[in-house]
């Protein structure tokens, strides 16, 4: 039998089993359990956080024979026909039935009666792709349709769709699956396959991932692929070509020495040795956030925001080297070359550019930012307190 990427594997077959979407798939199993189904929904959302899994497990739920608690119960006729073969359950991508004339065609077999479920349901992937004319030719059906239909459209970029069109359609906003999240579902697949795992290495994976659980668990498959019998992050980061933290500490040591050529050398280093460049600057901006968080706010803050203690111990040895003012200001700059970095054509040169940069820093920011170092805890006791201003008018 071939084999099946880890994401067909564990694509979920019941509401319950979507990740990080509950505030969605409780409103729809609500529905299903009191029979107040919309005839239209339209999922908006990045690309692998579960809109077009969500909308076949509705399809079901709707054509159901036996609900459960407002879940397919998995065992019908309904339930057991494969979305993609069924007569009655239509999937279309838009991006290539984007037309009008396809859409009429469409709007004008919707008028007919299923011919084996309850409900005939039209699941219309990536539909922001549709054109205008088509979205026109959709007002009226949408408007007034057949009761044995159900529309659900999947979008990434819902802003493309005629207010009209939103407005005949219940709509419903999937969100980016936090770390922590990704880093449990990832865990427990991992379980069921019984491959032992390192919790670093997961959470390297959910990082890398974005928020989109398609993704995370492409990206595990491809680790799985190199054939080690268990999961690190030393495997991790050779697999996906990321950077760790020798990388970083080497990096904030240039930085804090200003040494512009050993800056640029470690931007070549790293282009010589493949590494992700687009999450490395990511995982740049993640450092200085810290950084700066634990010079401002303490330790504390990095605890509650999840950081391992390894983590941690790595911020409190690099922290000390950088006043407040400049991580601020180069966590800012970072920011903001996140998306010219990426976009690039010599993404290694814009990298490069913005190290050398960031190593200039501390020369180009002003004498309170840059040139002073912050007070120690033992100067703070011996400063004078702040003189309080007069009340005004006095």
């Amino acid at each position: 039998m071939s084999y099946h990427a880890l994401y067909r594997q564990y694509r979920p077959s019941r509401f319950c089993e979507v990740v990080g979407q509950e505030h969605i798939t409780d409103v729809l199993r609500n529905q299903i359990r009191t029979g107040r189904i919309a005839h239209a929904y339209l999922f908006s959302g990045s690309r692998g956080t579960g809109k077009t899994s969500t909308a076949r497990i509705l399809a079901r739920a709707v054509n159901c024979l036996d609900p459960k608690d407002g879940e397919p119960c998995g065992k019908c006729a309904a339930c057991l026909t494969d979305v993609s073969e069924s007569i009655d359950i239509i999937e279309m991508d838009a991006a290539s039935n984007s037309k009008v004339d396809e859409m009429r065609a469409l709007l004008e077999k919707a008028e007919f009666a299923p011919i084996y479920l309850k409900t005939k349901v039209y699941i219309i992937d990536e539909a922001h792709m549709l054109s205008k004319s088509a979205f026109n030719a959709l007002l009226k059906t949408l408007e007034e349709p057949p009761s044995h239909v159900v529309f659900i459209f999947a979008t990434t970029e819902v802003h493309r769709f005629p207010a009209t069109i939103l407005s005949r359609c219940q709509v419903f906003s999937f969100h980016h699956l936090t770390e922590a999240l990704l880093a449990g579902h990832l865990a427990d697949v991992l379980k069921k396959e019984q491959i032992p795992f390192e919790d670093e290495a997961v959470r390297l994976i959910a990082r890398r991932a974005a928020g989109s659980v398609r993704d995370s668990m492409s990206l595990l498959d491809q680790t799985l692929a190199y054939g080690s019998e268990n999961l690190t992050a030393g495997l991790v980061r050779d697999v996906l070509g990321l950077a760790g933290q020798d990388a970083l500490k080497e990096l904030f040591a240039a930085l804090a020495a200003q040494d512009c050529a050993k800056t640029a050398l470690f931007c070549r280093t790293l282009a010589g040795r493949e590494v992700d460049l687009g999450f490395f600057v990511r995982e740049l901006a993640d450092t200085l956030r810290s950084l700066f968080l634990l010079r401002q706010c303490g330790k504390d803050s990095l605890t509650q925001l999840g950081a391992t203690e390894n983590e941690i111990a790595f911020y409190e040895s690099v922290a000390p080297s950088f006043t407040a003012g400049y991580l601020h200001a180069a966590w800012q700059m970072v920011l903001e070359s996140q998306r010219s970095i990426t976009t690039s054509q010599e993404p290694a040169a814009s990298l490069e550019l913005l190290l050398v940069n960031l190593a200039f820093l501390q020369q180009l920011l002003p004498a309170a930012l840059a040139g002073v170092r912050a007070p120690t805890a033992d100067a703070q006791k011996e400063m004078p307190p702040h003189p309080t201003r007069a009340p005004a008018g006095n």
